[in-house]
């Protein structure tokens, strides 16, 4: 939503010495994001408005040419030379005197031209910076009130000084896609004074409905408002005040009709749509589509409608509009148009939604109506436009205005007013929350902790006591919130399953795979170039309801797939020697109750939340890698090593060793892998996977190199086992002790070294052989084994006794149990 300012400013008060950056300020404070600040280029030197006097047609040239007499408020008038033809002696312009800088650093200065002098430039509006339309130049009028007098500056009329701010406005907001529902949160942020455009009381209309009009869905339409008018002047053109304030906004100017209506739905937040009345045939009538319908709407296409879902307005001639989203052809207001049926209306949102995005038209009014507009508006925005019309284009209303209108009262919401209070953790007044209630427009009854409030008509998203604590939260301010960080629960860090998943993820990178994660949906083509049977456990997936994408609309029950996309991709993109892991949820299918879809308007109930949970598939924890190209790089060193699919069955035994469990490998046969060359991987008698060599047919299919090898395996299968932890870390110092023993030959160093482990106990933490020796020293027959011992407390420093004593007991382990000697 973009808000000029100069609006803006003519329904709030807005207090002297505020800046944009004040506006910008108090816009993000009340939950409206800024996402751009548009400030016009300047114009510099004399701008003024001036008033065509005559106009001398020179014929002598290729193209027309005009000498105009142009009164700029001087004692003489000026004499300029233009090219364009879309104004007339009479009519009010903007001239750029010599001396000017227009946007885009053009120069004015007084020179000769087409035998002419010409003592400066009426402008166009995009010479201006206003817009892109060049095809003429710009005119403000002729004559009436709102035409400003010759040698007034032209900035301010011309909307040059104007600041335009545009908004992000969330979907809960959409009383913020009009100038009536910003000025109303303006003038409530910044505590100043407002006018509701939408506060006035239509004309009482005279005479019987000009039109016929009934609404055979009133569950989509609960209010439907018409009025007819006559008498318009076709070739009358929107003000200028009007075009700009649309071309502000973003909307291209069309025609006088169309415009107002354009203009009415910017300021009240009202979309309205204008029929031709000549080209209507018989009554309207609004209705859910009928089979085989088509309609041509105003964009030139031609759409199949969905019948019993668009609602339609529709003449005897069959439909001439979808319903708040677009009008038809067949009606569209014309360059003769002179009679008009301006339609106002209060439309279902999620009716509108299922429409626009059926149809692709995400229009200005389909915006609007699927996130709630006023119902109370429509006959204000019908006078408001009718009001326009016969101002600018000479209409008058005919007959009364047709208004059939079936809501229902609007719902009141229970409030505790301690509520707010305890949901922020700031002390709201009962005085303060009233006030700021009443702020947002609603009606509070009551007394007491216990209130009764009745949210405004604009506001369709407030339907629940959190809605209004939200609302008195936000006017209050969230800054007045405090930032309290809550305290951490104690707790035992990462789970075991966390961390086996750790585990085996930092395995797999640490021997050299790289990580690399897809998205979780697949297709039945990628089933195919695996090679499944038909009857294969993996092509039995469950259909998301909305993919991201119609070719891939499952959810994947092997890693496969999205492993060996990527894989492909980095070949594509000339890497060679690959190796890549995944690791993740995998979702196999089956037949499972559909899920229920439960409302929003409550809390499910125990046994819809049973089924939704039923219907979840089994989530189990899968680990893949896919290597191809040379497992060690070729170099100065030697050839190097291809992958092999024993590196897969090794990756296989990597994770194994992680999660704390032994693997056993025995030949298979499953696909996608080569029969041959597939290995299935065991924790006792359970598969819980594979691993090998892709067959030759699926590397032909997935443009991979023969003899890509993979591994899949399933975590959740195997065994729950204690993932190894690192010793704890003593802050204390520790002691070194070398001790050498000679023992027979025979005696193997690794009973060695369990003897001194049993005789050091607790005390020791690192035992390391660093010598072994059988030279001169040593008898026949013995060896010299020298170890060397880390000894240290985890609660204190270690005295020389009890270093001595530890000695002394690893060498009388050794001698009694081993008959070694101590070497000196």
């Amino acid at each position: 939503m973009r808000v000029p300012i100069g609006w803006l400013a003519e329904y709030v008060d807005v207090p002297a010495g505020t800046t944009v950056e004040d506006l910008d300020t108090a816009f993000v404070r009340l939950g409206l994001e800024v996402e751009e600040i548009h400030r016009p280029e300047p114009v510099t030197g004399p701008l003024v408005v001036g008033k065509v006097l005559a106009i001398e047609e020179l014929t002598e040239f290729k193209k027309p040419i005009r000498y105009t007499q142009v009164d700029v408020g001087e004692e003489e008038p000026r004499g300029i030379v233009c090219g364009a033809r879309n104004f007339a002696a009479g009519d009010t312009v903007v001239v750029a005197l010599p001396g000017a800088v227009l946007p885009g650093g053009f120069e004015i200065a007084s020179r000769t031209t087409y035998g002419r002098i010409s003592d400066g430039m009426i402008c166009s509006v995009r010479e201006l910076g206003l817009g892109e339309d060049h095809a003429g130049i710009l005119v403000l009028g002729s004559e009436g009130a709102d035409v400003p007098p010759p040698g007034t500056p032209a900035g301010p009329v011309t909307g040059l000084d104007d600041v335009v701010i545009e908004l992000a406005v969330t979907p809960d907001r959409g009383y913020c896609l009009a100038m009536r529902g910003i000025a109303r949160e303006m003038g409530t942020g910044l505590g100043a004074p407002w006018r509701d455009p939408g506060a006035v009381t239509p004309p009482a209309w005279s005479g019987a409905p000009a039109w016929q009009v009934s609404v055979e869905a009133p569950e989509r339409c609960d209010r439907f408002s018409m009025l007819a008018l006559e008498g318009l002047d076709p070739t009358a053109p929107s003000p200028w005040w009007l075009r700009r304030r649309l071309t502000q906004a973003g909307i291209r100017s069309i025609s006088l009709a169309v415009d107002v209506t354009n203009y009415v739905m910017l300021e009240l937040g009202q979309p309205m749509h204008a029929f031709d009345r000549d080209r209507v045939t018989g009554p309207i009538r609004v209705r859910l589509a009928r089979e085989g319908e088509r309609l041509d709407t105003l964009d030139g296409t031609t759409r199949t409608l969905a019948a019993g879902d668009d609602l339609l307005i529709t003449d005897d001639t069959g439909p001439i509009g979808l319903a708040a989203v677009m009008g038809g052809a067949s009606t569209e207001i014309g360059e003769g148009t002179t009679a008009v049926l301006l339609e106002a209306a209060h439309w279902e949102p999620t009716g509108v939604a299922r429409t626009a995005r059926r149809h692709r038209l995400p229009s200005e009014a389909a915006k609007r109506f699927e996130r709630g507009v006023d119902p109370e508006m429509t006959v204000v925005a019908l006078a408001r436009a009718a009001e326009l019309l016969a101002e600018y284009g000479g209409a008058t209303v005919v007959g009364g205005v047709v208004d059939v209108d079936t809501r229902g009262a609007r719902p009141r919401i229970a409030l505790d007013v301690d509520r707010p209070a305890r949901t922020a953790g700031v002390a709201y007044p009962p005085g303060q929350v009233v006030e700021l209630l009443t702020a947002v427009g609603c009606t509070v009854d009551g007394e007491g902790p216990a209130l009764q409030v009745t949210p405004p008509s604009w506001r369709p998203d407030l339907t629940d006591p959190a809605d209004l604590v939200e609302e008195v939260v936000r006017l209050a301010g969230y800054d007045d919130i405090p930032s309290v960080l809550p305290t951490a629960p104690p707790g035992r860090g990462l789970t075991e399953v966390q961390r086996r998943r750790r585990a085996i993820g930092r395995a797999l990178a640490e021997t050299g795979y790289v990580e690399a994660p897809s998205y979780p949906f697949v297709g039945t083509p990628a089933l195919d170039a695996l090679g499944l049977a038909d009857d294969d456990e993996r092509r039995a997936v469950v259909v998301v309801r909305n993919p991201l994408s119609e070719e891939e609309p499952a959810l994947r029950t092997t890693l496969l797939p999205g492993l060996l996309a990527t894989l492909a991709r980095n070949l594509s993109r000339g890497q060679r020697d690959l190796a890549l892991f995944e690791h993740g949820a995998v979702f196999p299918g089956g037949v499972r109750t559909p899920a229920p879809i439960p409302g929003v308007e409550a809390r499910p109930d125990d046994e819809t939340l049973a089924a939704v949970l039923g219907a979840v598939p089994q989530q189990p924890w899968h680990v893949a890698v896919a290597l191809t190209g040379h497992r060690e790089p070729r170099g100065w060193w030697g050839p190097g090593r291809p992958a092999l699919w024993a590196d897969a069955v090794e990756a296989a035994r990597r994770v194994a060793a992680a999660a704390g469990v032994e693997l056993t490998v025995r030949a298979g046969e499953r696909a996608p892998w080569h029969p041959g060359r597939c290995a299935e991987l065991l924790v006792g008698d359970v598969v819980v996977g594979h691993a090998g060599e892709l067959h030759p047919r699926v590397c032909a299919a997935l443009e991979l190199p023969a003899r890509t090898s993979v591994m899949e395996l399933d975590v959740d299968a195997l065994p729950a086992a204690p993932v190894p932890v690192g010793p704890s870390i003593s802050a204390f110092p520790p002691v070194f002790v070398d001790l050498a023993f000679v023992v027979d030959d025979e005696v193997p160093a690794a009973e060695v070294e369990r003897t001194i482990r049993a005789g050091a106990g607790a005390l020791l933490e690192g035992l390391r052989l660093f010598d072994v020796y059988t030279g001169a020293s040593v008898p026949q027959g013995r060896k010299s084994l020298a170890y060397a011992l880390t000894l240290r407390a985890p609660d204190r420093t270690l005295s020389g006794e009890e270093v001595a004593a530890v000695r002394n007991d690893v060498i009388a382990a050794v001698e009694g149990g081993l008959g070694a000697e101590l070497r000196g």
